[in-house]
């Protein structure tokens, strides 16, 4: 699977499928979502290739979690998370990949944090909160 910031500068690439996709409604998402959920694939860090100049933001998560984020340093688009909790791990933004339809979520997390308004697939698992991590 292969994809791209929206400038194209940045580009990923993965022989592997993720370990688990999901959307999540925690807070910090929805500041990068726009107001809405983010959906992102987890993945190994070895499974994944990101070739393009990055810039970090690193802050804490509502789970405690110590975070660093990765946007292209171009256009600014959200590429990657990593959780100091589980550092074999990359979070990828699924809107970065050419063929999403391979990657539509199979739970949502954070849902106490969401809008009334929030929309999400009510037929997947679901948490309040986050989930221990993947992998």
């Amino acid at each position: 699977m292969k994809g791209r910031c929206f400038c194209g500068k940045v580009q990923i690439s993965t022989s592997e499928p993720p370990l688990v996709v999901r959307s999540c409604w925690c807070r910090d998402c929805q500041y990068l979502g726009a107001g809405s959920a983010t959906v992102n694939a987890v993945f190994r860090n070895d499974q994944v290739s990101i070739a393009g100049n990055l810039a970090d933001y690193q802050s804490s998560a509502d789970s405690g979690a110590k975070m660093t984020r990765s946007f292209c340093a171009n256009c600014g688009t959200a590429v990657s998370s990593r959780s100091n909790t589980k550092p074999d791990l990359v979070v990828l933004r699924v809107g970065l990949f050419d063929d999403r339809a391979a990657l539509s979520p199979s739970l949502t997390i954070w849902t106490d944090s969401a809008p009334e308004w929030g929309c999400w697939n009510k037929e997947l698992p679901s948490a309040p909160r986050q989930l221990p991590p993947a992998g």
